[in-house]
């Protein structure tokens, strides 16, 4: 079976800054796959570390049962984003990437934010309600 024939799709797997936020993941890992090898255990690992737990959060908040549960973990994931967002930026100033890296990135993450920021103030929307 190929993960197409999948018969099921999860919450998570529908929501569009779910899906953005693993692209970005997967990019991150490809950039960082180029980083000296003397950051493999640092920088590079910090990097992939903050680009994963953003769309884990974002899946993670989506299992929760309460709206607040889910306003939370949707914030764990905004400072995820803006975890990596510090390191892109440290990394281009190391030389470790180009200014088209930083840009791609920063218009990514950009997109993101203002994405998880509305679905966070929605479920925080729906407990006032």
């Amino acid at each position: 079976m190929s993960i197409k024939e999948t018969p099921h799709m999860f919450s998570f797997e529908k929501l569009e800054v779910w899906k953005e936020s693993k692209d970005l993941t997967v990019q991150v890992y490809k950039l960082t796959s180029a980083f000296p090898d003397e950051e493999k255990y640092g920088f590079v690992s910090q990097m992939r570390r903050s680009a994963t737990s953003v769309c884990s959060n974002i899946a993670e908040g989506c299992s929760r049962t309460s709206a607040r549960d889910q306003a939370h973990f949707y914030q764990l994931a905004y400072s995820s984003l803006m975890e990596l967002l510090n390191q892109m930026i440290i990394s281009f100033e190391l030389g470790f990437s180009n200014e088209s890296d930083l840009v791609n990135i920063r218009l990514q993450i950009e997109r993101i934010s203002n994405k998880l920021n509305a679905l966070r103030k929605s479920r925080l929307n729906s407990i006032n309600n």
